[in-house]
């Protein structure tokens, strides 16, 4: 479902002094963008309504976490989401970041210098054509991207409710070099401690839906 375009976006993400209007200005250099630059350093890939983001970074003011999505509509009602989430718990925000670039250019705004320690993929478009499926963000040539960027050891922690992308990104991770964790086909039925729901999670839920979850680990 598309997102109408809102007048109020631009305005609010103009005042918001966590959202990059120039990510490529940042490449290299988003570990010093943060109020603690040497704590850990996760992105979100195709982060949407900031719903996980916000969460996670409230719950773990230890990480900063860079969300990129490529609709800046979107980011404007993250920032909405994340600014009452940190208010209605008397916190402020200090180790979050927003920026509107496609991921399938992300080797134009993130380098090996921004030495990633760790990239959540939750619940991205499954493209499920076989023409499409070059365009899944866990698919070869994107993880080629990724492996530039994400520190030895560093990992990919991938989520969805799509049978088959979560099967075949388990052989691209395989293909790609990483080593699998955590493989879990029923996320919510399991013993897994931790996990921090997306507004998309949320909806397959309630749907019947089963999750899938893995972790990729970089090993160089």
């Amino acid at each position: 479902m598309r997102m109408r375009h809102k007048k109020w976006a631009a305005p609010e993400l103009a005042e918001c002094h966590y959202f990059i209007d120039s990510p490529e200005k940042a490449r290299g250099k988003w570990r010093s963008m943060f109020k603690n630059s040497e704590a850990p350093l996760y992105i979100e890939l195709g982060c949407g309504k900031g719903v996980f983001t916000a969460d996670f970074a409230l719950k773990n003011p230890n990480c900063n976490i860079l969300a990129i999505d490529i609709k800046s509509d979107v980011l404007a009602v993250a920032r909405r989401n994340i600014e009452k989430l940190f208010s209605d718990n008397n916190s402020t925000n200090n180790n979050i970041i927003l920026t509107a670039y496609n991921v399938a250019n992300i080797d134009s705004v993130i380098s090996e210098d921004d030495k990633i320690d760790r990239i959540y993929i939750n619940f991205c478009n499954p493209w499920p054509k076989k023409k499409h499926k070059k365009r899944r963000l866990t698919y070869a040539t994107f993880l080629e991207k990724y492996k530039v960027f994400l520190k030895k050891g560093g990992e990919i922690h991938f989520k969805t409710d799509d049978d088959e992308l979560f099967e075949e990104s388990l052989e691209y991770f395989t293909e790609a070099g990483f080593e699998l964790h955590d493989v879990c086909r029923d996320l919510h039925a399991s013993s897994f401690e931790g996990n921090v729901l997306t507004e998309h999670e949320i909806m397959f839920s309630n749907e019947g839906k089963t999750i899938k979850r893995c972790v990729a680990e970089y090993v160089g």
